[in-house]
Order: structure tokens, then sequence, then C-alpha cells
């Protein structure tokens, strides 16, 4: 199944479990991409001894998982991202078209 997953909050708790079901439906074998977008472009930066999202994202990358950030959202904070490519709402409009179910977050 190909699942695509939508982020857009920059709570530490909401992206961390984005994150843990993306990496649990990746070791099931499924094939899974991220899209973050608005406040999700932040989730590289968030920093929590509680919730670790840098380790559930580095986690999803080592289990094949995509990642793709809006180019528009990452302009409007002056940001650039390292773990995946600047995308758009064509790669997103991609994602929903091909993926077999779509969760946000």
């Amino acid at each position: 199944m190909k699942i695509g997953i939508v982020i857009s909050s920059n709570d530490p708790e909401t992206v961390w479990n984005a994150f843990r079901f993306a990496n649990f439906s990746a070791e099931a074998g499924e094939s899974v991409k991220v899209f973050l977008i608005g406040k999700g472009v932040e989730a590289e930066r968030i920093e929590s001894e509680r919730f670790d999202v840098k380790e559930q994202m580095r986690k999803f990358i080592e289990n094949g998982g995509q990642i793709y950030a809006c180019g528009t959202c990452l302009r409007m904070r002056d940001m650039e991202l390292d773990i995946c490519p600047i995308s758009t709402m064509k790669d997103l409009y991609e994602i929903v078209k091909e993926s077999d179910r779509v969760l946000t977050f």
C-alpha cells in the first residue's frame, strides 16, 4: 500500500507521532511519503527532550521513507532543510494522487 502523510504542525508530540506512524508503516513494508507544509516545515528544528523528532525523521529516511517540504513555506520562514528537497504543490498533488491512503497531522 502507498501511504501519504501531510504534516502541517510544529507541535513536538504531534510531529513525533506522525513520524512514529510513518516508521511503523515503512517497517511493515508500505511505501510512505511525508510532505511538510505550513508549520510542518519546522519539523527538523523541533527541540524536545520528551519527543525526539529528529531521531524519528532520521529513522524514517533510513527505512526508505521520502520527505518533501513546501518551498513556499520554507521561503516564508527564510529556511532550508538538510533532510529533503524543496518541493511544490505539484509534488503534494502527486503524493495525494498516487497514495492509497492520506493522513494529516
